[in-house]
């Protein structure tokens, strides 16, 4: 058996979904399962990715934010691979510390990993929140054309290609990490892209009345920056970009099978966390709405199910399934393989301790029946909210007040996981820790600001 690991950077649920052509991750949804109530562990790129090497909880393993990167010092999958000799080597983005950490991989190909080895040092912070001046590049940056994560994306498939068809690989069992930047803004697509999707203006949406979400929407002010024209040129683009990506799994999955080893390979396929594109009047991530706290997931190959799983799963049950397709002990992580019966009462988090949020926020992920219910904690008494997503999938009816059992429920299966106020209380100071140890709050409010990491960095 091996083992390919795709992932793409960005794609909200939607981002394969019936009105965005992604033929390449269609065709391995229809050979696999297709898990439709996966959740990223944390709805921004560093926390989550450190979660997912870790098969651990963001609260489990302390990288809470884009400034703390995984460094290696929790083990990973990738080294106990390493250790039972399976030869494992990644392919682009992995927003790591640095490329000298021993993370796993006995080769990064083209990696890109967080700025300086020191990250997105806004992120910090958070008590008080500093001024975020970089959101207006986001409306800037869109329409036809191209960038440098579109050619770096390219590469990335190009390298993989060449690896996977190696006529080395067919003599030992093999991991491939294979990590692509788009559609991750900018919002810039292949013209071609672009041109399938309709680029008509569309209006602003209303900010929920919350009160956290309220001091979010005015650190992540991306949408002031937008014009109803924009929008449309953005979201066609974020399309655009759906579509272009989907080529370059394409590309890898080709070879796969142009190398005779797809029967012997064990497929996953997903996205970090997902991207709220204007609705609830936020962009990017970083918040509890589907959006941007589903993912894509489809896991594909021998001996696999074909079909949905309507069960709540989360990323970190990615390390579990990886090292049993090898026949490996996976006790070591809190995830659960994928490849395990559907567990319908199941409960998973989400959790968030990172930039433009004042305080942590947990959210709490299950099924009643036929019901999807999805509690969101907010540290420090801020108020909750509450939604029930078969009914209301755009949720927009906030239930927590109407339903104080369901919220005591949401709060009995939270507190079986973490405590979040004590939780909180620890990401702070954590935090407050790397802002001294980097020259303190001062130095860091000087820094350079800047949008998203440059590819290669």
């Amino acid at each position: 058996m091996n083992v390919l690991f795709i992932m793409v950077d960005e794609m909200a649920p939607w981002g394969c979904g019936p009105n965005v052509l992604t033929p390449n991750i269609d065709a391995l949804r229809a050979r696999g399962t297709d898990f439709t109530a996966a959740y990223t562990p944390s709805p921004i790129c560093v926390p989550t990715r450190a979660a997912i090497a870790t098969g651990k909880y963001v609260h489990e393993i302390g990288y809470w934010s884009s400034a703390e990167a995984y460094d290696g010092r929790v083990p990973s999958w990738g080294h106990q691979l390493a250790d039972a000799g399976v030869r494992c080597e990644s392919f682009g983005k992995l927003h790591y510390r640095s490329e000298a950490d021993d993370t796993g991989f006995a080769v990064q190909h083209i990696p890109t990993h967080i700025v300086d080895g020191i990250g997105w040092v806004q992120a910090l912070l958070r008590k008080p929140m500093c001024q975020y001046e970089a959101t207006s590049d986001l409306a800037k940056d869109i329409g036809p054309g191209n960038s440098d994560y579109l050619d770096y994306d390219r590469r990335v498939a190009r390298a993989a290609v060449d690896w996977i068809t190696a006529p080395e690989r067919k003599h030992q069992p093999w991991c491939s990490f294979v990590s692509f930047l788009c559609p991750h803004y900018p919002l810039i697509a292949p013209p071609n892209d672009y041109a399938r999707y309709d680029d008509s203006p569309r209006a602003a949406e209303d900010v929920p009345d919350h009160p956290v979400l309220r001091e979010m929407w005015e650190f992540w002010d991306h949408d002031r920056h937008f014009t109803p024209k924009s929008r449309g040129i953005a979201y066609a683009s974020y399309q655009g970009l759906c579509t272009f990506v989907d080529r370059r799994v394409g590309q890898v999955l080709d070879a796969l099978d142009a190398s005779g080893q797809a029967d012997d390979t064990l497929v996953i396929f997903t996205s970090d966390h997902g991207d709220m594109m204007g609705q609830h009047g936020f962009w990017v991530k970083s918040l509890m709405y589907e959006n941007s706290a589903r993912v894509p997931l489809i896991l594909a190959g021998p001996g696999v199910a074909t079909g949905e799983r309507a069960d709540p799963v989360t990323l970190i049950d990615i390390a579990p399934t990886v090292v049993e397709a090898f026949g490996l002990e996976s006790g070591l992580y809190t995830g659960r393989s994928l490849r395990a019966a559907a567990e319908p009462d199941r409960t998973v988090i989400s959790e968030y301790h990172d930039g433009g949020a004042p305080v942590g926020m947990t959210m709490v992920r299950w099924n009643t029946g036929d019901q999807a219910w999805k509690y969101v904690h907010y540290a420090e008494g801020y108020p909750p909210q509450l939604f029930e997503l078969t009914q209301d999938p755009e949720e927009q009816n906030d239930l927590s007040s109407a339903r104080p059992d369901v919220i005591a429920e949401g709060r009995r299966r939270m507190y079986e996981i973490l405590d979040p106020e004590a939780v909180n209380t620890r990401a702070l100071k954590d935090q407050a820790h790397k802002v001294d140890a980097l020259g303190g709050r001062a130095v860091l409010e000087a820094m350079e600001q800047w949008n998203y990491t440059p590819a290669d960095s």
